[in-house]
């Protein structure tokens, strides 16, 4: 797994370890805290004590095609985990969720929050927000997400104030909250302190999100004169469904991954019992070598009028961990 500053790959590993456990499996669960060095060195070491399989959370997808030739030499199956491992043939399978759907449902959110608090201020102002750029899935997020907006965009509904589109000025590196938040302020600073608005900010992740609200905090936003711009988000980890539930955050996007989890460690007994994995998307995902045979499960828009049921009810959060 990537790294333990995010909440959801502390889960996914624990789900992942305790899914293939309960098949029998060995499990050896590292975390690479977000360094390329330290991954590569994990999955050599892995690879050298014999592993039979890898499942692969990757920080640069671009970067393991030597370790997974060796990995490919030794007879391992390979699972590129929810990001996919680009510039390789040695990659057997990709679990993931319907990465262009979670866009779509982040940009429909943020249309439905700007007509529901903002009726009657069109043009909206709206800031945009992307992924790690070394995140294949972050240009799925964006595009999914921009095939909602930009016929908005085009049609003068929606303007962006500072001019910043594409993934080569609104990608955050890493998916830092905190470059995130760096890069919020100097967009109110620069295109916002003649007294103009934001009614919208597009994020594609909740940590990202939490890192924007506390920007736009500094300035006065979430007072009686300022009205929490419309901020979408993804994961739905419990300080932003808290933050849904007191207004600050307006939606997230829910991926179940305790399922992602169960499916791939399916999928890895299927490869390791001689099985034949079915049901498999064979067209979306092309690494640059190989279209990876890929399992996309669904994701949820999750804002304060489903919460309960999607996130609560389903027990992915505790209810005591949104007090």
């Amino acid at each position: 797994m990537p790294t333990q500053s995010s909440l959801r790959w502390i889960s996914d590993g624990n789900e992942l370890k305790t899914a293939l456990e309960g098949l029998g499996y060995t499990v050896d669960l590292q975390f690479a805290e977000d360094d390329i060095a330290n991954q590569l060195s994990q999955i050599e070491n892995m690879v050298t004590k014999g592993a039979k399989a890898l499942v692969v959370g990757s920080i640069d997808g671009t970067t393991l095609s030597a370790v997974l030739q060796q990995a490919a030499d030794a007879g391992i199956k390979v699972i590129a985990y929810d990001r996919l491992i680009r510039e390789t043939p040695n990659v057997d399978l990709y679990t993931t969720f319907d990465n262009f759907q979670v866009g779509v449902l982040q940009a429909n959110s943020l249309v439905q929050g700007l007509e529901e608090r903002f009726p009657d201020d069109k043009p909206w102002n709206v800031e945009l927000f992307g992924g790690s750029p070394d995140d294949n899935n972050a240009f799925f997020f964006y595009d999914g997400a921009m095939s909602v907006l930009q016929p908005m965009i085009d049609a003068g509904d929606i303007v962006i104030k500072s001019g910043q589109t594409g993934m080569e000025q609104v990608g955050t590196l890493r998916w830092d909250g905190a470059v995130a938040q760096a890069r919020m302020d100097n967009i109110l600073s620069a295109n916002y302190s003649d007294g103009t608005r934001v009614h919208g900010v597009l994020a594609p992740y909740d940590g990202l999100s939490r890192g924007i609200i506390s920007s736009l905090r500094g300035v006065g936003y979430g007072s009686a004169d300022l009205a929490w711009p419309i901020i979408t988000g993804q994961d739905a980890e419990a300080p932003s469904v808290k933050a849904i539930i007191a207004g600050e955050q307006y939606s997230t996007v829910y991926k179940d991954t305790r399922e992602l989890a169960q499916r791939t460690a399916q999928l890895v007994d299927t490869l390791l019992t001689g099985g034949t994995p079915e049901g498999l998307d064979t067209t979306t995902y092309d690494n640059g070598v190989k279209v990876v045979p890929s399992v996309l499960l669904t994701p949820y828009s999750v804002d304060a009028t489903n919460y309960q049921e999607l996130v609560v009810d389903s027990g992915y959060i505790k209810a005591e961990d949104l007090q």
